[in-house]
């Protein structure tokens, strides 16, 4: 099956339809959080230090890094960030930009494989963003809209990725390393949208080949309880395939979704990770058989 490997300079990570689920940390992003914009501007790194830390002592997988202020120098902090974020922090990054010298900016000074994030299906943005991934061996986002926009319809959307898919082969590009976003719709406003989300993620499983991911808390948007509706998303998309996310993983009722669908599909084994993590700690004095110790019996 379809395993795409993702590096830093100490830790590999492998996303796939047999792997447990890549849990991908939003939170180094200063869209919608106006003081880490802020400091980031200023060259304060210090949220983006103690995010990093948060973010994989919840479970992250990997965190997306994304330095998109306006008015800016965002090639020069992207790649400040990247390099102070690979010093933090163990495990690989997504390097998230929409302008093409910030992402060279970043791949120029990352160590390891990275995860670009990202690529859609426009002509010229292909044209730039695929010879890059290819020139830094790195893997790639596909996002499935180009230049009509983002279709309803999830076959329009289907036939955007598996054209990403082929012209990222056409560079030499492994379909390994192309990861699908399949732009997840928010049911609020689409009643259908989490339906025809797993239909697709199912299929790009099966016809495509590809592993997937999200933004999970597109699912929510405008909803009350966005927490227990997306955790609802994620255990179900889990389900159909999709094999990674880009998340807030600070959320435990969402990570507790992730890690209960690692144990359903079997990704999990003996629900270890599961127990690590849930199990009630012994009370003091009390073995594992639920007894008093000898000890403290003969006492």
């Amino acid at each position: 099956m379809t395993q795409t490997l993702i590096s830093s300079e100490k830790q590999e990570i492998s996303i796939g339809f047999e792997r447990p689920f890549c849990i991908i940390g939003e939170r180094i992003n200063p869209t919608g959080r106006k003081l880490l914009a802020a400091e980031m501007a200023e060259g304060d790194y210090s949220r983006v230090v103690s995010d990093a830390i948060a973010q994989v002592e919840a479970g992250a997988t990997m965190l997306d890094v994304n330095a998109g202020i306006p008015m800016v120098d965002e090639p020069k902090i992207l790649a400040e960030c990247i390099q102070l974020v690979q010093n933090t922090v163990d495990v690989p990054l997504a390097i998230d930009s929409s302008i093409v010298e910030a992402l060279e900016a970043g791949l120029s000074v990352y160590k390891g494989k990275p995860l670009v994030n990202s690529v859609t299906g426009e002509e010229e943005r292909l044209e730039v963003v695929l010879p890059l991934v290819k020139k830094y061996n790195a893997a790639v986002v596909a996002i499935s809209n180009d230049e009509t926009g983002i279709s309803e319809d999830p076959n329009v959307r289907y036939e955007v990725a598996k054209k990403i898919v082929e012209r990222a082969e056409d560079f030499g590009i492994p379909r390994a390393d192309v990861v699908v976003d399949p732009l997840i719709m928010p049911v609020g406003a689409i009643n259908l949208a989490g339906k025809a989300a797993l239909d697709l993620i199912r299929r790009l499983r099966e016809e495509l080949k590809v592993n997937t991911t999200c933004g999970a808390s597109n699912i929510s948007f405008g909803l009350p309880n966005r927490h227990g509706m997306n955790a609802a998303f994620l255990s179900m998309a889990v389900g159909a395939g999709m094999t990674s996310a880009i998340m807030n993983p600070l959320h435990s009722e969402e990570m507790s979704a992730i890690m209960g669908a690692d144990v359903m599909m079997g990704t999990d084994p003996e629900c270890r990770r599961w127990i690590q993590k849930y199990r009630e700690p012994t009370p003091e004095g009390v073995g594992r058989g639920g007894r008093e110790s000898r000890r403290r019996r003969r006492a």
